[in-house]
């Protein structure tokens, strides 16, 4: 498919020696970019991801939404090696490669894990940080995320799954199963996919984890974000996550799953929009 046919193409760079496919929405924008890092489902993109709440994030400021490594149109390496190093490596190269100092940062599960280390590890290029359906803290697996991140293809497997992660059932039909199942076997994706989260899955999950201690002297400014409902991330992990990180504050939407950004797409998009632009 070519980038006209297929909006989930975006725009071409290499960072960190990786050809990366990302989303550039208002470039020419004042102040602070905005970086958005998807979740780990099968066949995900970061326009599958954000597509609902790009554009209007972008009536105010720039927004990028990459795919990371190993993920949708950006490539993969041939030593199907994945790591937390890994990823926090190819996002900051990305920063680089595309001049920016500092972004805010939202990341949506696997990507608030991503999120939440590059805080940490390079807490300069970061100013204020959303994560939603975040990992990044110890828990225990699942039912859910390991049936998600042991996902085989099929077009069953798939509609299964998608009921997993919304909480309004009405959201998940055939339709959308079989774009995303679609999706999940163009060519390289499920072999990266099933190289990123092997067995043991309790093993990922802990190497996603940043140390509590180091999350306890984030200094940043950081909204916490979870579906009550959510069965692949627990709703346990956030109020971890806003019991450690000194400046946080907490929202939790009710009825809702792992899919805030879908399920509740304006709500959370003026909750986010509204907190980054709060005064320092």
């Amino acid at each position: 498919m070519t980038a006209n046919s297929n909006p989930e193409i975006g725009l071409s760079i290499v960072a960190a020696g990786i050809r990366t496919n990302y989303h550039d929405l208002n470039s020419s924008a004042p102040g602070v970019p905005l970086l958005l890092i998807h979740g780990s489902g099968p066949g995900v993109s970061a326009f599958a991801n954000w597509r609902l709440v790009m554009p209007k994030f972008a009536e105010t400021r720039r927004v990028i939404a990459p795919d990371m490594v190993g993920f949708g149109f950006t490539d993969r390496p041939v030593d199907h090696q994945y790591s937390l190093d890994r990823w926090v490596s190819h996002a900051i190269g990305l920063l680089d490669a595309l001049a920016l100092p500092q972004v805010d940062l939202v990341g949506n599960s696997f990507g608030g894990a991503l999120s939440l280390a590059l805080a940490i590890r390079h807490p300069k290029r970061v100013r204020r940080l959303v994560l939603m359906g975040a990992a990044g803290v110890h828990f225990e697996l699942t039912p859910a995320l390991d049936a998600v991140w042991g996902y085989q293809p099929s077009f069953e497997s798939m509609r299964r799954m998608m009921d997993l992660f919304a909480y309004d059932r009405s959201l998940v039909n055939d339709e959308l199963a079989q774009l995303r199942y679609q999706a999940s076997i163009r060519p390289g994706f499920q072999e990266s996919f099933s190289a990123m989260f092997p067995v043991p899955r309790q093993r990922s999950i802990d190497a996603l984890a940043s140390p509590e201690a180091d999350i306890s002297q984030l200094a940043h400014q950081t909204l916490v974000v979870h579906g009550r409902e959510d069965q692949v991330i627990p709703l346990f992990t956030s109020l971890k996550l806003a019991q450690l990180i000194p400046n946080a504050q907490l929202h939790v939407f009710g009825k809702c799953g792992h899919w805030t950004q879908i399920e509740h797409s304006a709500r959370f998009a003026r909750l986010v929009t509204d907190f980054l632009q709060e005064a320092a």
